[in-house]
This record gives structure tokens, sequence and C-alpha cells, in this order.
């Protein structure tokens, strides 16, 4: 089973923090956000593979030089040395399927953003996924309709079957909002070049997996703590939101 994560972005609205080294690897407490995605992964992933843009691709070499994962950590460079030329997510994601080895159709892949901090374990969400048998998201209630408006909004029956999955609604169907974890089995996501030649865009990696649950059963996993409270992802999407986790995460400790 391997973890992909999705790291070559450019975090332009967090310049000038960003404007040379990757947000992924800025620290909140005392570590990096990737490092607080990856402690949660579990035992069950077997390698890591790093997808970075050609500007930061050094800087994860030298992370992973000093990480004790146990696990194989690889870092893949796209390509790509500015926000304007950016493959985008799901292509990165492709990128990265194409440098991984034969895709078998019950090998399972954890696609992961790099720069979310969490407080709940991704390798309870892979294990409901094992347990569904199907491809899977992560999903959290979201009640303030601005932020319905800005992000990827499902609905579920009682089994947490996806029944609708829509990209930044006007109106809504329903509460739960899709950060960007996610969980395939090969048989899946192996459909990438059918999606992108269906219209699907690249650049958001919730867009492949609305347009995959259109085509096949998918499950949403709401997002839990080990202790059954309410499970929270932290986006770092400016100085304000990084300065208010520091904050937080800090605190805790």
């Amino acid at each position: 089973m391997k973890c992909i994560v999705l790291a070559a972005g450019y975090a332009t609205r967090l310049y000038p923090l960003t404007q040379n080294f990757p947000k992924p690897l800025l620290k909140v407490a005392d570590k990096s956000i990737l490092n607080w995605v990856l402690d949660t992964v579990g035992e069950k992933i077997t390698e890591i593979i790093v997808v970075s843009n050609h500007k930061f691709y050094e800087y994860f070499l030298n992370w992973s030089k000093e990480q004790n994962y146990n696990v194989p950590i690889v870092i893949l460079d796209d390509g790509s040395t500015d926000n304007e030329h950016r493959l985008g997510a799901v292509k990165d994601i492709q990128f990265a399927l194409g440098k991984s080895g034969e895709i078998n159709d019950d090998d399972g892949y954890l696609i992961v953003a790099g720069d979310n901090v969490i407080d709940f374990k991704l390798s309870d969400f892979i294990d409901f996924a094992i347990d569904k048998g199907c491809s899977c998201i992560t999903c959290h209630e979201e009640n303030e309709l601005a932020k319905q408006q800005k992000t990827a909004i499902i609905t579920i029956d009682e089994t947490n079957k996806i029944t609708s999955y829509e990209e930044k609604p006007l109106e809504p169907k329903g509460n739960f909002a899709v950060p960007p974890f996610y969980f395939y089995y090969g048989r899946d996501i192996k459909r990438i070049d059918e999606a992108l030649s269906e219209g699907c865009s690249a650049d958001a990696p919730g867009s492949y997996a609305a347009w995959l649950s259109h085509k096949t059963n998918m499950y949403a996993w709401k997002m839990v703590k080990p202790d059954g409270s309410e499970g929270h992802r932290f986006d770092i999407g400016d100085i304000a939101s990084y300065e208010k986790v520091q904050t937080e995460f800090g605190n805790k400790k």
C-alpha cells in the first residue's frame, strides 16, 4: 500500500515564507506540517512517495534523509518551476503512478495533501476503506454556507455511501465537506486518463474523486479521533492561519 503525498504547490498566499521554501516543511510546534500528516498513516503503508516541483525538490530530498518511518521514501520532481506552469494535483498523481511500477486492481493508494495539519489518524481512514472494499474519501461537517461554496460538498446514505458530490456548489445539497485525503484502489486510480479525457480538472485533487464518484460506488469516512470525538484538519492557507495553528498546537504541546 502506497502513500502519495501531493507537495508540488507554490503556496503563493504564504509569501514571503514560502517564496523560497516549501509549505509542507514549515514547522508547527516541533515538527513539519508534512510530518504531522505522515505520523498518522500507520503500519499498512509500505512506501511513501512525495511529489515535489523542481524548485523545492532538493528541500524534500534533504528532508527524506532525516526520516525514520521504516519504509522507503521516494521524492519525485514533477519538473515545474513556478505556479503558472504547475501540473496540477491530478496530473501529479498520474505522474507518481507512472513512476511507481505496475498497478494491480487491489492495490491501495492513500493520497494526501502535504500542507494540512490534522489531529486524527489516517490509519483509521485506511481501515475504513479496507472494510468497505471500495475507494473512499474523508469528510467532516461544515455548516457555514460561505465555506461550503468554496469546497467540495457531498451527501451520503446510512451506510456512508456517497449519493452526490459537488465542487463549490452555490446551493449545497448537504453539509459534509471533503478535505484532501483520499483512498483509491488500483482499479479506480488507473482511470485518471479516462477522467482527464472527459474534462476532469487537473488542478484540484478532489476533481478526480468527484468524477470517480459518478462512475462507481465510493464511501466517505467521517473524520474522528481515536477517542470518538470529531477530527479536524487545519488548512494553512495564509500567514494568519499559519500563526493560528502554530499557537494552538504549541499550546497543546
